[in-house]
């Protein structure tokens, strides 16, 4: 009885939720589709696909100025890329690592998960006083870099930790026994199966770095990246061609997560078949 008169109160606890969560996204969506002539504003007197148009430079020149999207989207994706990059295969050695207990294994996980835990304001501060003290330019590809890989390291390294810690170290052990080396053990064996765990680990370094505003800010010094170049723009006027943007940003980030679903069926599949073989 007492199950049963929970469910409608779960049930709107979750419609709130993810009306919460949905919610903003859809009101963005909405507001993207505006006439030319018409702001930010509802509800919508004439739907239109203009600002799209403006947005990738198809439509007639207005008085609203184009959002200045193509150095600093360049400049975000090679960012998440080279973050992306370096995250997991830090992540990788250090959840390998971990495998094993040794000295000191507590402070050095504690040391490793910090940088997702300081506050990214604080940290940037203290990156942009460390530059100027020392006399060293900042840059989104040198100190926003550094800040980068420290926030987005430690999440690859947890989702790593966990994968490794449901490894089943027999069949690496029946590798070895056949004579083959630990290294070509780790690239045959280790590294399909281990696999759609990497794949975890790069979406979330890249996803993080990708739309990582406090810790650039204070980083990436004259060529700003994507996040600082809408929050730029957004800080004068706020007009439909950001909704426009934040569309077809949502839109690029389901389909990134469309692929990590199909690429994890097609590798949990394979590492399936290789289980089934090796019993």
């Amino acid at each position: 009885m007492e199950a049963r008169a929970l469910r409608p109160v779960l049930a709107v606890y979750t419609g709130l939720f993810l009306l919460f969560l949905y919610g903003p996204m859809i009101v963005l969506a909405v507001l993207s589709f505006q006439s030319a002539d018409g702001g930010p504003q509802l509800p919508i007197r004439d739907w239109s696909v203009y600002w799209y148009r403006h947005l990738l430079g198809l439509a007639e020149t207005s008085r609203v100025s184009r959002l200045p999207v193509g150095e600093p989207l360049i400049r975000s994706l090679a960012l998440a890329f080279m973050t992306t990059v370096v995250s997991t295969i830090l992540g990788v050695m250090s959840a390998e690592a971990f495998r094993t207990r040794f000295k000191g294994s507590g402070p050095v996980f504690y040391l490793i998960i910090m940088g997702m835990m300081v506050p990214g304001v604080l940290v940037g501060l203290g990156m942009a006083l460390l530059s100027n003290t020392i006399g060293m330019d900042r840059a989104w590809w040198g100190t926003a870099f550094v800040l980068h890989v420290v926030y987005t390291y430690p999440f690859a390294f947890l989702v790593m930790l966990a994968i490794f810690n449901r490894f089943d170290r027999s069949i690496e052990e029946a590798s070895m026994s056949l004579g083959v080396t630990p290294a070509q053990t780790f690239r045959r064996v280790t590294f399909p199966i281990i696999f759609p765990g990497v794949l975890s680990a790069m979406l979330f370094s890249f996803t993080l770095s990708y739309d990582e505003f406090a810790r650039t800010l204070f980083t990436a010094g004259r060529e700003l990246t994507l996040p600082l170049a809408i929050y730029g723009t957004f800080a004068v006027e706020i007009y439909p061609n950001i909704f426009a943007f934040g569309v077809l940003t949502t839109l690029f980030s389901f389909t990134l997560l469309v692929i990590y679903g199909l690429l994890m069926k097609r590798f949990t599949a394979r590492a399936g078949r290789f289980k089934g073989q090796e019993e």
